[in-house]
C-alpha cells in the first residue's frame, strides 16, 4: 500500500513544483536547472561511488563486517537514480542521500528495523562454546562421512590416454 501511495504521490509532487517553479521563473531556466542537477548528480555519484567501493573493498580485506558500506553504495546508487530522474523533489532526496550524514542516519534508522544474522567463516575458536572436538566425533577426531565405491586396481582403460590425465 506505501508504494502504491509513493507512486502516486512522487509524480503529483514533481507536477506540482514543475509547475511552480515554470511559473516563477519561465520554462528555459526550469529545463536548465533539471539538466544541471543531473549532470552535477552524476559527477558526485561518480565520486562518492568510487569512495564507497573503496570502502567496501577495505572491509573485505579486513574481514570487517561489510554491512555499512554496502548500504552507504545502495544508498548513493538510489541517489544516482533519483538524480537522473527529471524533479525537483527527487532531485532533493538524492543530493540528500549523497551527504555522509545522512546516510549515516538512514542506515541507523534501518539498523534498528532490521534484524541482521551474522555467519563466520572458517573453524571455530575453541573457547567458542559451540566447538567441541567431543561433539564433532565420538572419538574425539575428524570423522568425514561419505559414500565410496571400490574400483578394481587390476582393471585397465580401453581408451588411449587423452594427454590431460596421467594413465
Amino acid at each position: 500500500m506505501w508504494l502504491f501511495l509513493a507512486f502516486l504521490a512522487v509524480p503529483l509532487i514533481e507536477i506540482g513544483l514543475f509547475i511552480q517553479v515554470g511559473g516563477a521563473i519561465g520554462l528555459l531556466p526550469t529545463l536548465g536547472i533539471v539538466i544541471l542537477t543531473a549532470v552535477v548528480g552524476t559527477l558526485l555519484v561518480r565520486t562518492q561511488g568510487a569512495m564507497a567501493l573503496g570502502n567496501l573493498r577495505r572491509s573485505f580485506s579486513e574481514l570487517s563486517n561489510p554491512a555499512e558500506p554496502l548500504a552507504h553504495g545502495a544508498m548513493i546508487l538510489i541517489a544516482g537514480a533519483l538524480l537522473l530522474t527529471p524533479g525537483f523533489f527527487t532531485d532533493a532526496v538524492g543530493f540528500a542521500l549523497l551527504m555522509p550524514p545522512v546516510r549515516v542516519a538512514v542506515f541507523n534508522y534501518l539498523r534498528q528495523r532490521i534484524t541482521m544474522h551474522k555467519f563466520e567463516m572458517g573453524e571455530a575458536h575453541p573457547s567458542d562454546p559451540r566447538h567441541s572436538p567431543q561433539a564433532d566425533s565420538p572419538a574425539g577426531g575428524d570423522v568425514i562421512e561419505g559414500e565410496f565405491d571400490e574400483i578394481d586396481p587390476t582393471k585397465k582403460p580401453t581408451h588411449r590416454p587423452s594427454g590431460w590425465t596421467k594413465h
